[in-house]
């Protein structure tokens, strides 16, 4: 039997780097338990007043967060606050898949233009690395808003 995961990031604000990967992989932020978000409201601003109608103090509503895809088919996001900085290399990432099934630099020029879009976004584009075959296809190293490593491939 096959498990479903969730892919958990530490993180200095919840709320932001949520917002972030949303943007980046066309997710959604859920609503609260037992509360329905009306289509355009937004899900964060729901959960502030959620969590305030529960007795969590404002210090404490922005500790998590979490994005989920609204098809159902990818990992769910949550994003706990911790203290500490990010001091090295992920030991695990993300690989973005932002060019199925193109190559050369038809592939390259599609990563570019997503790459391009996540640094609006507040990512920070770290290298490319061209296409080696027959073992790599070409792909970009980026950084999401709080410095964690992910891949456009």
């Amino acid at each position: 039997m096959s498990r479903h995961i969730q892919i958990t990031f530490d993180a200095h604000d919840p709320a932001a780097l949520s917002s972030f990967w949303r943007d980046a992989l066309g997710y959604v932020h859920p609503g609260p338990p037992g509360v329905d978000v009306p289509e355009g409201a937004d899900p964060l601003a729901a959960w502030d007043d959620f969590l305030a109608g529960i007795g969590v103090p404002a210090d404490q509503r922005n500790t998590r967060s979490a994005v989920e895809d609204p098809d159902g088919h990818g990992p769910r996001l949550f994003f706990q606050q911790v203290p500490e900085d990010k001091v090295a290399k992920n030991r695990v990432h993300l690989d973005v898949r932002a060019a199925p099934g193109l190559e050369g630099e038809e592939r390259m020029a599609a990563l570019e233009t997503e790459c391009a879009r996540l640094v609006t976004l507040g990512a920070t584009r770290l290298r490319r690395d061209e296409p080696a075959p027959p073992m790599s296809s070409g792909f970009i190293v980026m950084a999401d808003p709080e410095g964690n490593e992910f891949c456009l491939d």
